[in-house]
């Protein structure tokens, strides 16, 4: 498959069939081209828990779990017979940038106006994704509600070190269920490119 046809494919599933695994080698498959993302200075500061057991995937819903009823949402995504959890580590950057090619000994957060462990490990999942519709399966990206971190992480042995930035489901798509792209416009090129200041040149032609 083309890139261009995987990116005007992909698409978040949100229903899953149950029964129809994902082989452990097609996922270590698939983060090992989600690891050729870019990373600053080359830190590659993620890691990534596949959960492929039952008892593994059951043990990430309990610790999600808020104490309500599920709901669609849960009910179906909660069937994929894959997860694999992407994992910053913000320790990783802070070392890496303090070597002498780099210099900052100092290890201060403030050099960080954005988290670039997040912003990497959420590339790599981006890469994950594309690979997915290039493989064949059906995929979706979520967040762990921000109370529930701590419960995941002690559920699946994470170190406290380590951010959960979201997790991948993968499997077969049991039905088509559309999300927020159903009622919501998907902003155009002209609304969202600016060129050489913001908004100055909004829906004009480009300077020759």
């Amino acid at each position: 498959m083309e890139l261009r046809d995987a990116v005007l494919r992909r698409r978040m599933a949100r229903r899953f069939v149950s029964d129809v695994p994902v082989a452990a080698e097609v996922v270590r498959d698939l983060v090992g081209l989600a690891l050729r993302a870019p990373s600053a200075g080359f830190t590659q500061g993620w890691d990534f828990l596949a959960l492929l057991a039952p008892e593994d995937r059951a043990a990430f819903w309990a610790a999600t779990d808020d104490g309500g009823p599920p709901d669609a949402w849960r009910r179906g995504v909660s069937a994929a017979p894959a997860l694999v959890l992407c994992l910053s580590d913000p320790t990783a950057y802070l070392d890496r940038y303090a070597e002498p090619d780099k210099g900052w000994d100092d290890r201060s957060l403030h050099r960080w106006p954005i988290p670039y462990w997040d912003t990497d490990t959420a590339m790599a999942a981006m890469v994950l994704l594309l690979a997915a519709e290039d493989a064949g399966l059906a995929a979706l990206f979520f967040g762990v509600p921000g109370g529930r971190h701590t419960a995941v992480r002690e559920a699946l042995g994470i170190p406290g070190d380590r951010r959960i930035v979201g997790v991948v489901a993968l499997g077969t798509e049991a039905e088509r269920v559309s999300g927020s792209a159903r009622s919501r416009h998907r902003r155009g090129v002209d609304e969202v490119l600016h060129e050489g200041r913001f908004g100055a040149s909004d829906g004009a032609a480009p300077r020759r």
